[in-house]
C-alpha cells in the first residue's frame, strides 16, 4: 500500500513538473515571433514575462499539441500595417482576423509572405482604414474565407481575386469599389457567400453569377444597379439569402426565383420592380421585403399562407384588390400600408387559432372598408396594430382589449364612430395610443392604459371633461385632446409630459390653470381656440422646457408674463398687453391686502432662508438633491441665487481657455435666467462673459433627476476629464465641468451662430445654399464617424438631432451633447429626462421596443437631419414624421427636395439625388440595413 502511495505521488510530481514543458512546445521561431509581435504592439493582454507561453495568450489560438499556432485574432489591438508582414512567419497560421484596427494599407511583403501559408484559410481585414485599389492576391491556396468589409476601398474589380481557387466566403461591402459587378471570384467556382453590399457599383446584374453553383448567400444591397433580375437566378438551387435593397432595379421579378427551394431570404425593397408579386414566391420562403416598388396588380391569394412563412412586407406599392384572408400561424409581421387596398379587414385572422404568432399587423394608407373585425382580439401576441388611414366605419370593438400584448395601436384618420370603449383600459402594455380624426363622440375614458407614452385623440367629437385620472399615467409624454368638444375643469397632468399638450379648439373656459406650471418639462402648449379668460398665470414661466406657448383666440387679457427669449408665444386674438420691461411679480394688488402680503412675504422670507439653510446640509451630508425652480424671484435672498459649488474643473490642456475661463463668473451666468440662449431635450445652453471679454457656454444638465447620484461625482469627473482630451474639429470638446447641490455644468467654447434647427427652421431662418447644406452634412458625418470609431468604445449621442448641432460657420457644424451618453441614464428618469432617448421624428423605429441607443440608431438621426438639409423641412412636418413624409414621396423627388435649392443648377440637383439615396439607406427600417458613419461619410465625400 505504501509503495502504491509513493509510485501515485511521484509520477504526479513528475506530470506537474512536466506540464509547464507540455505547454510551451512552440517552435523557437513561433516563439521569437510571437515576441517580436508582443514588441510591436506592446498587447496589453500579452505579457511574457508573466506568461512565456503564447498559446494562452488572449486571441491566440495553438494546435492540441500546443506545438503551433494556428489562429491569430487582433481584433481593435493598434495593429499598424508595418507590422503585418510579421506574421506570416507563422508557417502553421490558418486563421488571421485583424479587423477592427486603423491599417491604412497591406503591404506587399504581407501579401507574398502569407501567400506562401500552406494552410492559411481565413483572413479578416474588415473595420479598418484601408484605402485604395483591392490588392491582388497571389498564392493564398488554400484560402476560403476573405472579408474586407468596412474600408475604403475604391476602384474596380477584375481579375484580383482570380486566383483564389479555394475561396468560399467574400465580403467586400462597406466600401467604395464601383463598375460592374466583379465575376472573376475564384477561377474553381466554389464560391458560397458573396456579399458586396453598400458600394457603388452599377450596371447590371451579370448571367456569369449564375455559373457559381454553390452559392448560398448573394448580397447586392445598396448599390446602383439597374436592369432586371436575370430570369434563369431559378438555376442557383442552393440560395438561401438574396438581397438586392435600395438599388434601381426594374422590370418584373422572374418566376424562376419561386423555384429556389432553398431561398428564405429575399429582399428587393427600395427598387423599381413592376408587375405582379409572382404567384408562389412565398413557397418556402420566411422573409419577403418587396416594399417600395412599383408593384401592381392584386396580392396572390396563398401568399400569405405556407407554414414557414414569418415576414411579408409588401408595403407602399401599388396593389389592389383584398387582402387575403387565409394567413399562416407562423406569420409574425405582416406589412402592407401604402398602397391601394380595398375591402375589408380579414375578420378570421387569428381566431380559433391558439399559437397564432402574428405579432405586427400593418394595413394602414389603403382603401379599405368596413368594420374593425372583433376576430383581432384573438390575436393574442399581436404587439402592433395600425389600421391608420383607410376608410373603416362603425364602433371600435372592445374585444380589442383581449390583446394583452398590444403596445402600439394606430387608428387614425378613418371613419370610426361611437364611445370610446372602456375596455381600452385592459390594455397593460400600450404605449401608443391613436384614435384622432374619426368621429368618435362621448367622453373619454375614466380609465386608460396605466403604461401610456404618447396618446392622441385629437379631431372627433368627444365630449364631457378630462377624466382626472389622467394625472396617474406617469410614462405620458405627449397628449393631443384638440378638435375636440371638451369642457369643464382641467386636471392635473402628470409630471411626465414632455413632448406637447394639446388641448386647442374645445370649448374650455375659466382662467387657465395655473398647475400647468408645474410641468417643467413640457415643450410645446397648445391652449388655443378655446374660451380662457382671465389673465395668464405668471406660473406658466416656471415651465423651463417651454419652447411654444400658443393661446391665440381665447378672451385673456392682462400683461404678459416674461418669458424665456427661446419660448415663442403666440396670444394674437386676446386683450394681452405686452409689457416685458414691468416683472409680473410687481404688479398692483388691493390696498386691503399689501399690509398682509408684505408680512406674509417677509415670514416666507425668512422661513425660506432658515430651512435653505438646513437642506443645504442635508444635500451635502446625506447626498439628498432637491430640484430648485429655475429662475430665481426677486425678492429671494441674492447669496442664494448663485448655485453652491460642490466640485469643479478646467479639464482642457489647452492653456488660452485656462487663462480665459473664471468658474465663478459662469455659476454668475446660469443663475440669470437672460443668459439663456439655447435648449435642447437634455440641457440648457447659458451665455457666459469672462472678466477678459470671451465669451462661453455654460451647459446645465439636471443634477436631481436621477441621471447619478451625488456620490458620482468623482465618476462624473473622470467622464468629462476623459473628454476633454478630445480633439476633432467638428465635436464640441468640453472643457471643463462644475458640480452644484442641484447641477451638474459643462463649459464649452461659445458658438454665435445656433443651431443647425435654428437656422433652417427656427428663430434664425436662413436660406442655406446647397455648398452649405452639404458641408454640414459632410462635418457632422466627420464628427460622429470619429465618435463612434473611439477606441474604448463607441461614444453614442442621446439625441442626436438639428438642436444638438451647434454651427460654428454657416459651413462648419459641431456635434453637441457629447457627455450625455456618459453621465445620463434616462430610464432611471422621474422628472425633465424621458425615458425616450431622443427626439420626435429623429428616434429609430426599433427603439420603441429595445428602448437601448445603438450606433444603427444615431445612423438613423443622421439621416433625418440629411433629410432635413434636402428638403428644408422639419423632423415633424405637418403631424407627420419627416421619413414617411419622404417615403411616400420616394417616386416623386422633385416634390422632396427644397426647390430654392434644387432649381439652382442640375449639377446642384443631381448631388441633392445623390445624398438623397444616402439618406434613405440611413434611414431604413431594419438597423442591420444601415451603413456605419465611415461608411455615411464616405458615400458623402463620393457624391461630390
Amino acid at each position: 500500500m505504501n509503495m502504491f502511495r509513493y509510485e501515485y505521488t511521484t509520477t504526479f510530481l513528475l506530470l506537474f513538473l512536466l506540464c509547464p514543458m507540455v505547454l510551451s512546445l512552440l517552435s523557437q521561431n513561433q516563439t521569437n515571433t510571437m515576441i517580436n509581435l508582443y514588441n510591436l504592439l506592446n498587447h496589453s493582454d500579452w505579457n511574457p514575462s508573466k506568461n512565456s507561453n503564447p498559446c494562452s495568450w488572449k486571441g491566440v489560438t495553438c494546435d492540441t499539441t500546443n506545438s503551433s499556432v494556428i489562429n491569430i485574432v487582433l481584433h481593435g489591438s493598434a495593429l499598424s500595417s508595418q507590422s503585418l508582414p510579421v506574421l506570416c512567419k507563422i508557417e502553421t497560421l490558418q486563421h488571421l482576423d485583424v479587423s477592427n484596427n486603423h491599417l491604412n494599407s497591406i503591404p506587399d511583403g504581407f501579401l507574398s509572405a502569407c501567400g506562401k501559408i500552406e494552410n492559411l484559410k481565413l483572413l479578416n481585414f474588415s473595420g479598418n482604414v484601408l484605402s485604395g485599389f483591392l490588392p491582388t492576391f497571389h498564392g493564398f491556396g488554400r484560402l476560403e474565407s476573405l472579408d474586407m468589409s468596412f474600408n475604403r476601398l475604391s476602384g474596380t474589380i477584375g481579375l484580383q481575386l482570380d486566383g483564389l481557387v479555394s475561396l468560399k466566403f467574400l465580403n467586400l461591402g462597406y466600401n467604395n469599389f464601383s463598375g460592374n459587378l466583379p465575376t472573376n471570384l475564384g477561377r474553381s467556382m466554389v464560391l458560397e457567400q458573396l456579399v458586396l453590399s453598400n458600394n457603388n457599383f452599377e450596371g447590371t446584374i451579370p448571367d456569369q453569377i449564375l455559373s457559381y453553383k454553390n452559392l448560398t448567400v448573394i448580397d447586392f444591397m445598396a448599390n446602383k444597379l439597374s436592369g432586371s433580375i436575370p430570369l434563369n437566378i431559378g438555376k442557383l438551387s442552393k440560395l438561401g439569402t438574396l438581397s438586392l435593397s435600395s438599388n434601381r432595379l426594374g422590370g418584373k421579378i422572374p418566376m424562376s426565383v419561386t423555384n429556389i427551394t432553398t431561398l428564405e431570404r429575399f429582399a428587393a425593397n427600395q427598387n423599381y420592380f413592376t408587375g405582379a408579386v409572382p404567384p408562389g414566391i412565398t413557397k418556402f420562403l420566411s422573409y419577403l421585403d418587396l416594399s417600395y416598388n412599383n408593384l401592381s396588380e392584386s396580392i396572390p391569394e396563398g401568399l400569405l399562407s405556407p407554414p414557414q412563412i414569418l415576414f411579408v412586407d409588401l408595403s407602399y406599392n401599388n396593389l389592389i384588390g383584398h387582402v387575403p384572408a387565409n394567413i399562416s400561424t407562423s406569420l409574425v409581421r405582416l406589412r402592407l400600408g401604402g398602397n391601394s387596398l380595398t375591402g375589408e379587414v380579414p375578420s378570421g385572422i387569428c381566431e380559433a387559432i391558439r399559437d397564432n404568432q402574428l405579432t405586427y399587423m400593418e394595413l394602414d394608407n389603403n382603401q379599405l372598408k368596413g368594420l374593425i373585425p372583433p376576430g383581432l382580439g384573438s390575436c393574442k401576441k399581436l404587439a402592433l396594430l395600425n389600421l391608420a388611414e383607410n376608410q373603416l366605419t362603425g364602433a371600435l370593438p372592445p374585444e380589442l382589449g383581449n390583446l394583452s400584448h398590444l403596445q402600439v395601436l394606430q387608428l387614425q384618420t378613418n371613419k370610426l364612430n361611437s364611445t370610446i370603449p372602456i375596455q381600452i383600459s385592459q390594455l397593460q402594455k400600450l404605449s401608443t395610443l391613436n384614435l384622432s380624426y374619426n368621429s368618435f363622440d362621448g367622453p373619454i375614458p375614466s380609465d386608460m392604459p396605466v403604461n401610456l407614452t404618447f396618446l392622441d385623440l385629437q379631431g372627433n367629437n368627444l365630449n364631457g371633461s378630462i377624466p382626472s385620472s389622467i394625472g396617474n399615467l406617469r410614462n405620458l409624454l405627449d397628449v393631443q385632446l384638440g378638435e375636440n368638444q371638451l369642457s369643464g375643469d382641467i386636471p392635473q397632468m402628470p409630471s411626465s409630459l414632455q413632448i406637447a399638450l394639446n388641448l386647442s379648439s374645445n370649448h374650455f373656459s375659466g382662467v387657465i390653470p395655473s398647475s400647468f406650471g408645474d410641468l417643467a418639462s413640457l415643450e410645446i402648449l397648445d391652449l388655443s381656440n378655446n374660451n380662457f379668460s382671465g389673465p395668464i398665470p405668471p406660473s406658466l414661466t416656471k415651465m423651463s422646457a417651454l419652447t411654444q406657448l400658443q393661446l391665440s383666440n381665447n378672451n385673456l387679457s392682462g400683461f404678459l408674463p416674461s418669458f424665456a427669449p427661446y419660448v415663442n408665444v403666440d396670444i394674437e386674438g386676446n386683450n394681452v398687453k405686452n409689457r416685458t420691461n414691468v416683472p409680473v411679480n410687481n404688479s398692483p394688488r388691493k390696498k386691503g391686502n399689501s399690509v398682509v402680503a408684505a408680512v406674509l412675504i417677509a415670514i416666507a422670507a425668512a422661513i425660506f432662508v432658515v430651512g435653505m439653510v438646513t437642506l443645504l446640509v442635508v444635500l451635502i451630508s446625506r447626498h439628498y438633491c432637491k430640484v430648485t425652480d429655475e429662475r430665481v424671484q426677486s425678492n429671494e435672498i441674492e447669496n442664494l441665487d448663485i448655485p453652491q459649488v460642490i466640485q469643479s474643473n478646467l479639464s482642457t490642456p489647452n492653456g488660452i481657455h485656462r487663462s480665459n475661463i473664471d468658474l465663478s463668473k459662469a455659476m454668475e451666468a446660469v443663475a440669470e435666467p437672460s443668459n439663456v440662449t439655447l435648449k435642447t431635450k437634455f440641457s440648457t445652453y447659458y451665455k457666459a462673459v469672462m472678466p477678459s471679454g470671451s465669451i462661453y457656454f455654460a451647459k446645465k444638465l439636471n443634477w436631481c433627476d436621477k441621471i447619478f447620484p451625488v456620490s458620482s461625482v468623482d465618476k462624473f469627473g473622470k467622464e468629462l476629464d476623459a473628454l476633454a482630451k478630445l480633439n476633432n474639429s467638428n465635436v464640441m470638446i468640453p472643457l471643463g465641468y462644475i458640480v452644484s447641490t442641484n447641477n451638474a455644468y459643462v463649459l464649452y467654447e461659445f458658438v454665435s451662430n445656433g443651431s443647425l434647427f435654428d437656422v433652417l427652421h427656427g428663430s434664425m431662418e436662413n436660406s442655406l445654399d446647397w455648398a452649405s447644406r452639404y458641408s454640414i452634412a459632410v462635418g457632422v458625418a466627420q464628427g460622429l464617424s470619429f465618435l463612434h470609431g473611439f477606441a474604448s468604445g463607441p461614444i453614442l449621442l442621446l439625441d442626436l438631432s438639428s438642436k444638438s448641432i451647434m454651427l460654428k460657420s454657416l459651413k462648419e457644424p459641431l456635434v453637441g451633447d457629447i457627455e450625455h451618453y456618459k453621465v445620463i441614464d434616462p430610464s432611471k428618469s422621474t422628472g425633465s429626462f424621458s425615458a425616450v432617448a431622443g427626439s420626435v421624428g429623429y428616434i429609430p423605429p426599433e427603439y420603441a421596443y429595445t428602448m437601448r441607443v445603438t450606433v444603427a440608431g444615431n445612423v438613423y438621426s443622421f439621416g433625418v437631419i440629411l433629410l432635413e438639409l434636402l428638403t428644408g423641412k422639419s423632423a415633424v412636418t405637418e403631424g407627420t414624421e419627416l421619413v414617411k413624409l419622404v417615403l411616400r414621396n420616394s417616386r416623386n423627388q422633385d416634390h422632396i427636395l427644397d426647390p430654392n435649392v434644387s432649381r439652382t443648377s442640375q449639377a446642384v440637383r443631381n448631388q441633392m439625388l445623390a445624398i438623397l439615396e444616402i439618406a434613405l439607406v440611413c434611414v431604413s427600417t431594419s438597423p442591420d440595413a444601415r451603413p456605419k458613419m465611415k461608411t455615411v461619410l464616405r458615400m458623402l465625400l463620393n457624391a461630390r
